[in-house]
C-alpha cells in the first residue's frame, strides 16, 4: 500500500521488483491511496501486479476490511510517517503479517507492525531496542533498483549552464535535506577548490534565492551556484555524468539519489551516522565498491571531497571502479533481490502459521554466479 504509485522515487524503485516476483508462489495486490497522475510510471505499477486497487478516497477502516476479506497474508506499508500515509489501516491487524518497508527509513513506532526490512549497514541488529518492529536483514542492500530505467541523450555542459573547464560538485538531494552545517561544509569545499561550482537541484520554490543568500553570508560568490531544473527521469540520468563528484547531505543522506548517481558512474562522498536514514547512502556505496568514500564526521567529509577534487587520477580510478561494478553489483540485480525478498516473506508467514511471534532474522544469501 502506498500513496506514491505515480511519478515518484518509490515507484521508480519498486515497479520492477513487483513484476519479477514468482507468480507460481506469490500473488501481488497494490493498494493505491494517493492520486492518479495518469503517468506511465503509475501504469508500470498497474502492469506489474495481479490486482491494482485505487482506494484514494477510502478510509483506513474500509481498507483494513478489504485486506481482511481478500485474505492477504503479508500487508506491506510503503509509507510510514510520510505524506499521504494510511498507517491506521494496519491498526486492527487485518493481515497476519504486517511489514514496514522502503518509504520510511525508521521505525513506525507502532505495536501492530511486525517487521521492518533492512540490511546490515542501515540497521544492525544491535539497534533492535529502538524499533517496535523485528528487523529483517536482506543480504545485500535493502533498496531495490530497476536496472533497466531508460537514459536520455546526454547534454553538454553548456546545455546545463555549467562551465566547461570547472570542477563541478553536484548536490542533487532534495532541498529539505539541506541544513546549515551541510551547506557550510559545501561552501568550505568550494573555497578550497578554486574555480569550482556547486550544481544544485532547484526543486523548491525560492530555494535558489535562499541558497544564494546563504552562500553570500558565508563569503562565497553566489555565482558559483548553478541551479538545475526538474526534468524527466531519463533526462536527469543523462545529465549526471557532466558532474565530477556528488556531495551528500547529512543526517538524511541520499537514498534513490545515491543509486541514481552510482548507476550513471558519478562518484560520491557521504557521511554516515547512527540512524537508518544516515546510513542508506553508505549501504548503496558499499554495493558499488565505493566504501572508501564513506566518512563519519564533517571534517572527514570536507577533507575527502577536497582531496578528490585535487586528485584527477583518484577520481578517474573511482569512475573506473563504478563502471566495473555496475554490471555485476547486487544493487542492480533485481531478480536476486526478488528471490531474497520472497525468502523473507516465506519465513514471516511460516512463523505466523506456526503460531510463533515475529522474530528478527537474516535472509540467507543466494550464491552469486
Amino acid at each position: 500500500m502506498s500513496a506514491d504509485f505515480r511519478t515518484h522515487p518509490t515507484t521508480f524503485l519498486i515497479s520492477k521488483l513487483l513484476a519479477r516476483h514468482d507468480r507460481s508462489r506469490f500473488e501481488i495486490t497494490a493498494i493505491s491511496v494517493g492520486p492518479d497522475d495518469g503517468s506511465a510510471d503509475r501504469q508500470s505499477i498497474v502492469d506489474a501486479v495481479d490486482h491494482f486497487l485505487d482506494r484514494e478516497k477510502a478510509s483506513p477502516a474500509a481498507i483494513a476490511e478489504e485486506v481482511a476479506a481478500l485474505g492477504i497474508d503479508v500487508f506491506i506499508d510503503l509509507m510510514g510517517h510520510t505524506s499521504g500515509e494510511r498507517l491506521a489501516a494496519f491498526a486492527d491487524r487485518p493481515a497476519p503479517v504486517q511489514v514496514n518497508y522502503l518509504g520510511y527509513p525508521s521505525t513506525s513506532g507502532a505495536p501492530f507492525m511486525d517487521y521492518v526490512i533492512a540490511d546490515p549497514v542501515v540497521l544492525p541488529f544491535s539497534d533492535a531496542a529502538f524499533y517496535t518492529e523485528k528487523i529483517v536483514h536482506l543480504p545485500d542492500c535493502y533498496q531495490p533498483n530497476d536496472p533497466e530505467l531508460p537514459v536520455g541523450e546526454r547534454p553538454t555542459r553548456a546545455d546545463c549552464d555549467l562551465p566547461d573547464e570547472a570542477f563541478v560538485f553536484c548536490a542533487f538531494n532534495s532541498a529539505w535535506k539541506l541544513d546549515p552545517e551541510v551547506f557550510s561544509a559545501y561552501t568550505r569545499i568550494l573555497k578550497a577548490v578554486p574555480g569550482s561550482v556547486l550544481w544544485v537541484l532547484e526543486n523548491r520554490k525560492n530555494s535558489a534565492d535562499t541558497l544564494r543568500r546563504e552562500a553570500e553570508a558565508r563569503g562565497l560568490d553566489p555565482a558559483r551556484l548553478v541551479f538545475a531544473p526538474i526534468v524527466p527521469l531519463k533526462d536527469h540520468f543523462a545529465r549526471l555524468p557532466l558532474a565530477d563528484l556528488f556531495l551528500d547531505t547529512f543526517p538524511y543522506t541520499a537514498h534513490t539519489t545515491a543509486s541514481d548517481m552510482l548507476r550513471m558512474g558519478l562518484p560520491m562522498v557521504t557521511r554516515t551516522g547512527r540512524s537508518f536514514a544516515s546510513r542508506v547512502a553508505a549501504s548503496i556505496m558499499t554495493q558499488m565498491n565505493l566504501a572508501d568514500f564513506i566518512t563519519t564526521d564533517v571534517e572527514g567529509f570536507v577533507a575527502r571531497a577536497v582531496a578528490l577534487a585535487n586528485d584527477p587520477a583518484a577520481l578517474a580510478e573511482a569512475r573506473a571502479r563504478l563502471a566495473a561494478a555496475r554490471p555485476t553489483s547486487p544493487l542492480f540485480d533485481i531478480d536476486r533481490y526478488a528471490r531474497h525478498m520472497e525468502r523473507a516473506f516465506e519465513t514471516m508467514v511460516a512463523r505466523s502459521r506456526a503460531g510463533l511471534p515475529p522474530e528478527a532474522f537474516a535472509v540467507e544469501p543466494l550464491p552469486r554466479g
